[in-house]
């Protein structure tokens, strides 16, 4: 099973600008994981920007 490019390109420029993570890092966890670390980064988002 393929994975469309420009929504991988999104969630690895999403993880690595948040967390400063190395690409190969990002790309080596599996599709599941990285989503589950892109809800983590929304959710840390919208309760700084609740707080703010």
């Amino acid at each position: 099973m393929t994975y469309a490019l420009p929504r991988l390109r999104e969630e690895v420029a999403y993880v690595a600008y948040h967390f400063h993570w190395p690409l190969d890092d990002i790309l080596d966890l599996p599709h599941g994981e990285r989503l589950e670390w892109v809800g983590e980064i929304a959710r840390i988002n919208t309760r700084v920007n609740e707080s703010g």
